[in-house]
Protein backbone atom coordinates (compact mmCIF):
# COMPACT_ATOMS: atom_id res chain seq x y z
CA UNK A 1 0.00 0.00 0.00
CA UNK A 2 1.40 2.96 -1.16
CA UNK A 3 2.04 6.09 1.88
CA UNK A 4 1.87 9.73 0.61
CA UNK A 5 4.44 12.21 1.30
CA UNK A 6 4.48 16.10 1.70
CA UNK A 7 5.95 17.96 -1.63
CA UNK A 8 6.01 21.71 -1.80
CA UNK A 9 6.76 21.44 -5.06
CA UNK A 10 2.95 23.90 -6.34
CA UNK A 11 0.93 25.72 -4.02
CA UNK A 12 -2.91 27.22 -4.90
CA UNK A 13 -2.37 30.32 -2.97
CA UNK A 14 -5.28 30.47 -0.18
CA UNK A 15 -6.88 33.94 -2.03
CA UNK A 16 -7.81 31.89 -5.03
CA UNK A 17 -8.65 28.94 -2.90
CA UNK A 18 -11.68 26.82 -4.71
CA UNK A 19 -13.76 26.20 -1.63
CA UNK A 20 -13.82 30.04 -0.72
CA UNK A 21 -16.68 31.26 -3.07
CA UNK A 22 -18.56 27.95 -2.23
CA UNK A 23 -21.73 28.98 -0.39
CA UNK A 24 -21.35 26.23 1.63
CA UNK A 25 -18.33 27.94 3.43
CA UNK A 26 -18.16 30.41 5.97
CA UNK A 27 -15.77 33.85 4.72
CA UNK A 28 -12.63 34.46 5.99
CA UNK A 29 -11.98 37.94 7.69
CA UNK A 30 -8.70 39.33 5.77
CA UNK A 31 -6.71 39.12 8.93
CA UNK A 32 -7.28 35.11 9.13
CA UNK A 33 -6.57 34.65 5.34
CA UNK A 34 -3.48 36.21 5.95
CA UNK A 35 -2.66 34.08 8.56
CA UNK A 36 -3.78 30.88 6.86
CA UNK A 37 -1.81 31.51 4.12
CA UNK A 38 1.39 31.81 5.84
CA UNK A 39 0.25 28.66 8.40
CA UNK A 40 -0.27 27.00 4.89
CA UNK A 41 3.71 25.47 3.98
CA UNK A 42 2.56 23.35 0.61
CA UNK A 43 0.36 20.74 -0.91
CA UNK A 44 0.40 16.98 -1.11
CA UNK A 45 -0.68 15.46 -4.06
CA UNK A 46 -2.25 11.81 -3.23
CA UNK A 47 -3.19 9.04 -5.53
CA UNK A 48 -6.15 6.75 -5.05
CA UNK A 49 -5.14 3.94 -2.57
CA UNK A 50 -2.67 5.97 -1.05
CA UNK A 51 -2.43 5.75 2.72
CA UNK A 52 -2.26 9.66 4.07
CA UNK A 53 -2.13 9.33 7.83
CA UNK A 54 -1.62 5.30 9.76
CA UNK A 55 -2.56 4.57 12.73
CA UNK A 56 0.10 4.99 15.42
CA UNK A 57 2.20 7.15 13.56
CA UNK A 58 3.34 10.74 14.23
CA UNK A 59 2.70 13.27 11.85
CA UNK A 60 4.41 16.99 11.91
CA UNK A 61 1.77 17.82 9.14
CA UNK A 62 -2.46 18.71 9.42
CA UNK A 63 -4.27 18.77 6.30
CA UNK A 64 -7.17 20.41 5.18
CA UNK A 65 -8.62 18.12 1.66
CA UNK A 66 -8.34 20.57 -1.16
CA UNK A 67 -9.78 18.32 -3.51
CA UNK A 68 -10.64 14.67 -3.78
CA UNK A 69 -12.42 11.86 -1.96
CA UNK A 70 -10.92 9.41 1.28
CA UNK A 71 -12.31 7.75 4.14
CA UNK A 72 -10.85 7.34 7.98
CA UNK A 73 -10.43 3.82 9.43
CA UNK A 74 -9.30 1.04 11.82
CA UNK A 75 -7.96 -2.62 11.07
CA UNK A 76 -8.22 -5.25 13.81
CA UNK A 77 -5.40 -7.22 13.80
CA UNK A 78 -6.80 -10.18 11.45
CA UNK A 79 -7.15 -7.69 9.29
CA UNK A 80 -10.84 -6.43 9.46
CA UNK A 81 -11.86 -3.51 9.18
CA UNK A 82 -14.10 -0.23 10.48
CA UNK A 83 -14.66 2.32 8.05
CA UNK A 84 -15.44 5.28 10.72
CA UNK A 85 -16.25 8.17 7.92
CA UNK A 86 -15.33 9.73 4.84
CA UNK A 87 -13.18 13.03 4.11
CA UNK A 88 -14.18 15.42 1.50
CA UNK A 89 -12.76 18.95 0.09
CA UNK A 90 -13.04 21.49 3.56
CA UNK A 91 -12.55 18.33 6.20
CA UNK A 92 -9.24 18.70 8.25
CA UNK A 93 -7.28 15.50 9.08
CA UNK A 94 -4.58 14.95 11.42
CA UNK A 95 -5.88 17.29 14.41
CA UNK A 96 -6.27 13.84 16.38
CA UNK A 97 -2.14 13.55 16.36
CA UNK A 98 -2.14 16.66 17.80
CA UNK A 99 -3.98 15.71 20.85
CA UNK A 100 -3.39 12.54 21.21
CA UNK A 101 0.17 12.74 20.49
CA UNK A 102 -0.60 9.63 17.72
CA UNK A 103 -2.58 8.75 15.02
CA UNK A 104 -5.73 6.95 16.71
CA UNK A 105 -7.02 5.72 12.75
CA UNK A 106 -5.59 5.82 9.39
CA UNK A 107 -6.77 7.96 6.09
CA UNK A 108 -6.84 6.24 2.51
CA UNK A 109 -7.30 8.49 -0.53
CA UNK A 110 -10.45 6.85 -2.39
CA UNK A 111 -9.88 9.09 -5.38
CA UNK A 112 -6.61 11.11 -6.23
CA UNK A 113 -6.94 13.73 -3.39
CA UNK A 114 -4.93 17.29 -3.09
CA UNK A 115 -4.31 18.36 0.60
CA UNK A 116 -3.04 21.53 1.72
CA UNK A 117 -0.34 20.93 3.97
CA UNK A 118 0.40 22.90 7.91
CA UNK A 119 2.99 22.59 10.20
CA UNK A 120 1.35 20.85 13.78
CA UNK A 121 3.60 22.50 16.07
CA UNK A 122 2.32 25.93 14.65
CA UNK A 123 -0.94 25.28 15.45
CA UNK A 124 -0.76 27.11 18.92
CA UNK A 125 -0.64 30.29 17.24
CA UNK A 126 -3.31 29.86 15.83
CA UNK A 127 -5.00 29.18 18.80
CA UNK A 128 -3.31 32.25 20.50
CA UNK A 129 -3.62 35.15 17.54
CA UNK A 130 -6.94 33.87 16.39
CA UNK A 131 -9.81 32.74 17.86
CA UNK A 132 -12.11 32.71 15.83
CA UNK A 133 -10.46 29.72 13.87
CA UNK A 134 -9.40 28.14 16.87
CA UNK A 135 -13.49 28.05 17.38
CA UNK A 136 -13.45 27.12 14.05
CA UNK A 137 -11.26 23.74 15.06
CA UNK A 138 -13.74 23.39 17.50
CA UNK A 139 -16.94 23.14 15.56
CA UNK A 140 -14.98 21.18 12.89
CA UNK A 141 -14.36 18.22 15.84
CA UNK A 142 -17.79 18.67 17.30
CA UNK A 143 -19.08 18.42 13.89
CA UNK A 144 -17.13 15.21 13.55
CA UNK A 145 -18.46 14.02 16.80
CA UNK A 146 -22.09 14.52 15.40
CA UNK A 147 -21.54 12.50 11.91
CA UNK A 148 -20.19 9.68 14.67
CA UNK A 149 -22.96 9.64 16.59
CA UNK A 150 -25.43 9.36 13.35
CA UNK A 151 -23.50 6.22 11.89
CA UNK A 152 -23.28 4.49 15.78
CA UNK A 153 -26.75 4.89 15.73
CA UNK A 154 -27.50 3.66 12.13
CA UNK A 155 -24.70 0.88 13.11
CA UNK A 156 -26.54 0.15 16.03
CA UNK A 157 -30.40 0.27 15.48
CA UNK A 158 -30.98 0.80 11.36
CA UNK A 159 -32.06 -2.71 9.54
CA UNK A 160 -29.39 -3.45 6.86
CA UNK A 161 -31.71 -1.51 4.38
CA UNK A 162 -31.73 1.89 5.89
CA UNK A 163 -28.19 1.69 7.04
CA UNK A 164 -27.57 1.77 3.21
CA UNK A 165 -29.87 4.31 2.36
CA UNK A 166 -28.39 6.26 4.92
CA UNK A 167 -24.73 5.86 4.28
CA UNK A 168 -25.52 6.59 0.71
CA UNK A 169 -27.53 9.27 0.95
CA UNK A 170 -25.33 10.96 3.81
CA UNK A 171 -22.55 11.00 1.07
CA UNK A 172 -24.94 11.99 -1.42
CA UNK A 173 -26.09 15.27 0.64
CA UNK A 174 -22.27 15.85 1.50
CA UNK A 175 -20.92 15.93 -2.29
CA UNK A 176 -23.68 17.94 -3.64
CA UNK A 177 -23.34 20.97 -1.30
CA UNK A 178 -19.59 20.70 -1.77
CA UNK A 179 -20.33 20.54 -6.07
CA UNK A 180 -18.67 17.79 -6.60
CA UNK A 181 -20.69 15.76 -9.37
CA UNK A 182 -20.49 16.69 -12.65
CA UNK A 183 -23.08 15.89 -14.42
CA UNK A 184 -23.80 12.54 -12.86
CA UNK A 185 -24.24 11.78 -9.15
CA UNK A 186 -21.22 8.77 -9.10
CA UNK A 187 -19.77 8.45 -5.19
CA UNK A 188 -16.36 6.72 -6.17
CA UNK A 189 -16.86 3.62 -3.55
CA UNK A 190 -17.22 0.05 -4.09
CA UNK A 191 -19.76 -2.37 -2.39
CA UNK A 192 -16.63 -3.80 0.31
CA UNK A 193 -16.22 0.37 1.65
CA UNK A 194 -20.12 -0.02 1.95
CA UNK A 195 -19.75 -3.46 3.72
CA UNK A 196 -16.81 -2.17 6.18
CA UNK A 197 -19.05 0.93 6.91
CA UNK A 198 -21.61 -0.65 8.08
CA UNK A 199 -20.44 -3.69 9.55
CA UNK A 200 -22.08 -6.31 7.26
CA UNK A 201 -20.36 -8.81 4.76
CA UNK A 202 -20.07 -8.32 1.40
CA UNK A 203 -22.66 -10.85 0.43
CA UNK A 204 -25.27 -8.81 2.79
CA UNK A 205 -24.33 -5.62 1.27
CA UNK A 206 -24.46 -7.01 -2.25
CA UNK A 207 -28.18 -8.21 -1.59
CA UNK A 208 -28.86 -4.93 0.04
CA UNK A 209 -27.63 -2.49 -2.47
CA UNK A 210 -30.00 -4.72 -4.95
CA UNK A 211 -32.98 -4.19 -3.51
CA UNK A 212 -32.02 -0.06 -3.09
CA UNK A 213 -31.36 -0.67 -7.07
CA UNK A 214 -34.75 -2.51 -7.13
CA UNK A 215 -36.30 0.39 -6.28
CA UNK A 216 -34.87 3.16 -8.87
CA UNK A 217 -32.87 4.57 -6.04
CA UNK A 218 -29.19 4.02 -7.20
CA UNK A 219 -27.39 2.42 -9.69
CA UNK A 220 -24.26 0.25 -9.50
CA UNK A 221 -21.46 0.64 -11.60
CA UNK A 222 -17.92 -0.62 -11.54
CA UNK A 223 -16.48 3.16 -10.79
CA UNK A 224 -19.23 3.60 -7.98
CA UNK A 225 -22.26 4.56 -7.06
CA UNK A 226 -24.84 6.35 -8.98
CA UNK A 227 -27.33 7.99 -7.12
CA UNK A 228 -30.46 8.49 -9.09
CA UNK A 229 -32.89 9.44 -6.09
CA UNK A 230 -31.17 11.17 -2.76
CA UNK A 231 -34.65 12.43 -1.66
CA UNK A 232 -35.95 8.43 -1.33
CA UNK A 233 -32.79 7.30 -0.11
CA UNK A 234 -33.32 9.55 2.75
CA UNK A 235 -37.16 8.30 3.13
CA UNK A 236 -35.82 4.58 3.37
CA UNK A 237 -33.36 5.32 5.76
CA UNK A 238 -35.43 7.96 8.09
CA UNK A 239 -32.96 10.31 8.01
CA UNK A 240 -33.86 14.20 7.53
CA UNK A 241 -30.43 15.55 6.00
CA UNK A 242 -27.66 17.73 6.73
CA UNK A 243 -29.04 20.09 9.58
CA UNK A 244 -25.94 22.59 9.19
CA UNK A 245 -25.66 26.10 7.53
CA UNK A 246 -22.20 27.40 6.59
CA UNK A 247 -19.38 25.51 7.58
CA UNK A 248 -15.44 26.43 8.40
CA UNK A 249 -12.71 25.55 7.08
CA UNK A 250 -9.01 26.20 7.66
Amino acid sequence: MATAKPTHSFKTPCEQCPLRPLPHFREFSSDELEFVSKFKRGELAVDAGATILVEGAHSAHLFTVLSGWGFRYKMLEDGRRQILNYIMPGDLIGLQGTIMGEMQHSVEALSPVTLCVFERDKLMSLYNKHPSLAFDITWIAAQEERILDEHLLSIGRRTALERAAYLIAFLFERARKLSLFNGRNVIPITQQHIADTLGLSIVHTNKTLKKLAGRNLIRWQDRGCDVLDGEGLMQVAGWEGLREGKRPFI
